[in-house]
C-alpha cells in the first residue's frame, strides 16, 4: 500500500470510527472525540476534524463549554490532536486563538507487517521479557522515570488496570542489560481494526547503542503479526524516527497536540 492509502485507513479505521477502552466515543459531523468521565482529571480528546471555515468556530466554542467545563468542575483540561491534513488548514491558529497551547509536533510513522525487515522477524537477541502480571507493571518506573522528567502521572495505574480488566488490548515489554531494567515499550491493540500502536520506548542513557530499542520493537511486531495486524504506528520523537526509519517505518504525517487548560 502507498504512504497516502495507508493515511486514508488510519483516518477511517483509528480517528473516524475509533475503538477506545477509557472512554466514550462520539461521532459528530466532521468530528469525531473520546469523552473521559469522572474521576479521569482529562476531559478527553478531539481526534478527527474535517470542518470548514463556516462550522469551525462553533465546534470549537461547544468543546470548550463542553470537556472543559464539565458540571461539578472534575475535569481540567482536554487534548484537540490537530494532523497536518485535518480541516479547515488555519485550525492551528484557529485553537491557539481559543486559549490552546501546542505542545511538541510529533511525526506520525506506520509499518506494513507484511513489509518488515529480516531484523524485525528474527529471533531476538536482547534479554526482553513480557510483563503480563498487572503487579510487576511497576518495574517500568525505573526506564520511564530515568529517561523522561516529567514521566506521565498514572501511568502504572492506567497499565495495571488494562491488564487486570482486558490484558487482550495490551502487552508490555521491557529489555533487561545486567540484569536491570534498560529499556522499555508497550503495544495497545484495537479490536477490528488493522493497525496496533506503540508506546513508551525508551532506552535509559546508560545502555543506547545496543540495539535493545530496536528489540524491543521487534518483540512488538512479532507478537502482532502473529495476532494478525497489518500495521503498526507510533507518535515518533525527533530522537526515535532515524531508527524507525532504518527499521522500514514510513511517515505518514505530522501531529501536533493542542490542550486547553481551565484558567
Amino acid at each position: 500500500m502507498t504512504t497516502d492509502e495507508i493515511l486514508a485507513l488510519y483516518d477511517a479505521e483509528m480517528r473516524r470510527d475509533p475503538f477506545d477502552l477509557f472512554g466514550q466515543i462520539e461521532k459528530w459531523p466532521g468530528l469525531t472525540r473520546v469523552v473521559m468521565t469522572p474521576p479521569s482529571r482529562h476531559g478527553g480528546w478531539i481526534l478527527f476534524t474535517r470542518l470548514d471555515a463556516d462550522t469551525i468556530e462553533a465546534a470549537i466554542a461547544t468543546q470548550i463549554a463542553d470537556l472543559g467545563d464539565r458540571s461539578g468542575g472534575w475535569t481540567e483540561s482536554f487534548e484537540w490532536k490537530v494532523f497536518d491534513h485535518d480541516t479547515p488548514a488555519d485550525l492551528k491558529q484557529r485553537l491557539l486563538a481559543h486559549g490552546f497551547e501546542a505542545e511538541e509536533p510529533e511525526a506520525l510513522m506506520a509499518l506494513d507487517l507484511e513489509d518488515a525487515p529480516p531484523r524485525l522477524r528474527a529471533p531476538l537477541q536482547a534479554d526482553v521479557r513480557r510483563i503480563s502480571d498487572p503487579a510487576q507493571v511497576q518495574q517500568i518506573t525505573v526506564v520511564q522515570e530515568g529517561v523522561w522528567d516529567d514521566a506521565k502521572l498514572g501511568l502504572v495505574e492506567e497499565l495495571a488496570q488494562t491488564l487486570s480488566t482486558r490484558p487482550d488490548l495490551l502487552s508490555i515489554f521491557q529489555a533487561y542489560a545486567d540484569e536491570q531494567p534498560a529499556c522499555n515499550g508497550w503495544m495497545r491493540y484495537h479490536p477490528g481494526r488493522q493497525f496496533a500502536d506503540l508506546w513508551g520506548g525508551s532506552t535509559l542513557p546508560a545502555y543506547r547503542g545496543r540495539g535493545l530499542y530496536t528489540a524491543i520493537v521487534a518483540a512488538r511486531a512479532q507478537e502482532a503479526r502473529a495476532r494478525g495486524v497489518r500495521f503498526l504506528t507510533v507518535d515518533a520523537s525527533p530522537m526515535s524516527r532515524p531508527i524507525l526509519e532504518k527499521l522500514h517505518f514510513r511517515c505518514l504525517t505530522y501531529t501536533t497536540p493542542f490542550v486547553w487548560k481551565k484558567p
